[in-house]
């Protein structure tokens, strides 16, 4: 079945929650090499977008108690070319946790996960 050009859908941009957009920014640009495209304020900012090639996140800032229940945080799966050279960058740049390694999936993907300092999920996969 196929669409028609008045109900084409052309982008989706997942907005993770975190306690500290300043921190979530420091994480995603200076450690996952995205960058600002925008922030709603300077110094206590509560919105903000990042852009890495055609990856567009927006962070949303939301308050601590929403951390205090064990809520099930966003997954997000990326697919990326040179996902080997990527591992290695994320590895370097100690973002991974203990049981972070780039494994090839029964699905025919090859992929590695991880956390984001809010929990929100991860996953950077490649075709096998």
């Amino acid at each position: 079945m196929s669409a028609s050009n008045s109900d084409y859908l052309a982008q989706i941009i997942p907005i993770l929650p975190v306690k500290d957009v300043l921190e979530a920014l420091e994480f995603y640009i200076k450690k996952l090499g995205f960058e600002l495209v925008f922030i709603d304020e300077e110094r206590q900012p509560r919105y903000a977008g990042i852009r890495r090639n055609n990856i567009a996140l927006h962070l949303q800032w939301h308050e601590a108690s929403e951390w205090e229940q064990d809520k099930n945080r966003p997954m997000l799966r990326i697919q990326v070319q040179g996902i080997e050279s990527l591992y290695k960058k994320y590895q370097l740049m100690g973002v991974f946790h203990n049981h972070t390694s780039l494994e090839e999936k029964p699905w025919g993907t090859l992929e590695f996960a991880f956390y984001d300092p809010f929990k929100n999920g991860l996953i950077f996969y490649a075709e096998a």
